[in-house]
């Protein structure tokens, strides 16, 4: 085939009617247009257009043809053949960078990175500029492990967050979140918090700590603390409750995930009977966690019921996602300790928030922010589309 496509690149200071003249230069010579891109920073345009000449018609007739609009409008316009699009033009990979601030340096780094692994940036995105920065890259070419492990360097080194996914309107599909509670959708661990009616705070948040590091099994470690709280009187359930603070974002979250129509869940190890009343509140659709027993007003010390642990979110996971309807690969999940990892490598995403090493080397990706809101770049969903989803609300 002919090598008949021709980019048209467009600088300078954007004022009105510029695309205009310049789609009217080309209308004679193009037989049509196949792409379209623009970015305008602080009045400084950036058009990108891609054309199929007609037949007899060149590169010299085309640049030609658009002379006059760059005199007349004061900017610059590049025409360049294009290469060739084969039927598949390598793989698409989706680069998120999030950080309060970004630095030239540190998106050098990205970029260098990228490009030492063969891959060509097609698109950049703003996602957000608040409550931190986001920025999307529509990459072109390299291997995902590849470019993963490069940018995972990046990533420590620099400071910020970077996830690499497949492109695709599968990213899209996406339809049920599910989150840890303690220190992930709440700041703290409710354990803790119970602990500290008796005194015993110091005792079991030492044995939490170390669950959550992965240095204690899960079902043991949980044995452990709940039995520390026997005899506790069942008021303190109601007053922790009370005192639960919500992750900062948590409620722009959620209230931007139901808008646009995502079902939201729930899994901990914590307990239903502190956390349940406040998901209500949220709007939760649905909640896997352990219930405390509760015998004469006081804790016995021991659970009741199946146990929520680390293999049990997991399963609750895939329960949900089946009540909901969708396949396993399009769900997320947000978790920051050991317990939540099977859950994390089961969803179609997971995101290690604030997490231990351990928990970010098994996450899809990880973030490091303290913006719980800050899942919603990892979507795809901009700033815009948040506020317009409030103002739609």
């Amino acid at each position: 085939m002919a090598d008949d496509r021709y980019t048209l690149t467009i600088d300078g200071r954007d004022h009105p009617g510029l695309a205009a003249a310049v789609f009217d230069a080309v209308a004679d010579a193009a037989q049509s247009v196949t792409d379209v891109g623009q970015i305008t920073i602080r009045g400084h345009l950036a058009l990108c257009i891609e054309v199929v000449l007609n037949q007899g018609i060149g590169q010299l007739e085309l640049t030609e043809a658009v002379a006059a609009v760059a005199a007349a409008h004061d900017v610059s316009i590049d025409v360049a053949s294009s290469e060739q699009r084969i039927a598949i033009e390598g793989r698409r990979l989706l680069v998120t960078l999030v950080a309060p601030s970004f630095e030239a340096s540190t998106l050098a780094a990205a970029f260098r990175s990228i490009a030492s692994c063969g891959g060509d940036v097609e698109r950049i995105i703003r996602l957000a500029d608040y409550p931190v920065f986001a920025y999307e890259l529509l990459v072109r070419g390299p291997d995902p492990d590849e470019l993963r492990t490069a940018l995972g360097r990046v990533a420590v080194d620099q400071a910020v967050d970077i996830a690499v996914q497949r492109a695709g309107l599968h990213r899209r599909a996406k339809r049920l979140i599910v989150m840890d509670a303690d220190s992930t959708l709440f700041k703290g661990e409710v354990i803790d918090k119970l602990a500290s009616h008796l005194g015993l705070e110091a005792e079991v948040a030492a044995i939490t700590e170390a669950a959550m590091a992965g240095e204690l099994e899960f079902g043991d470690a949980l044995a452990d603390r709940v039995a520390l709280l026997e005899g506790l009187e069942v008021g303190a359930l109601a007053a922790v409750a009370a005192d639960l603070e919500l992750m900062p974002g948590a409620r722009t979250l959620l209230r931007t995930l139901h808008r646009l129509g995502y079902r939201t869940a729930v899994v901990s190890g914590g307990f239903v009977q502190v956390i349940a009343p406040v998901l209500e509140e949220l709007g939760i659709d649905y909640l896997a966690a352990n219930s405390l027993e509760v015998v004469d007003g006081r804790l016995t010390g021991r659970l009741t019921g199946e146990v929520v642990d680390r293999a049990g979110k997991a399963a609750a996971l895939v329960r949900f996602a089946d009540d909901v309807g969708i396949p396993v690969s399009q769900t997320v999940a947000v978790g920051d300790g050991a317990n939540d990892i099977d859950m994390l490598r089961a969803a179609g995403l997971g995101i290690a928030f604030n997490a231990r090493p351990v928990v970010r080397e098994a996450a899809d990706t990880a973030l490091s922010v303290p913006y719980l809101d800050a899942v919603l770049f990892m979507l795809g969903i901009t700033r815009q589309e948040i506020e317009a989803a409030d103002a739609d609300g």
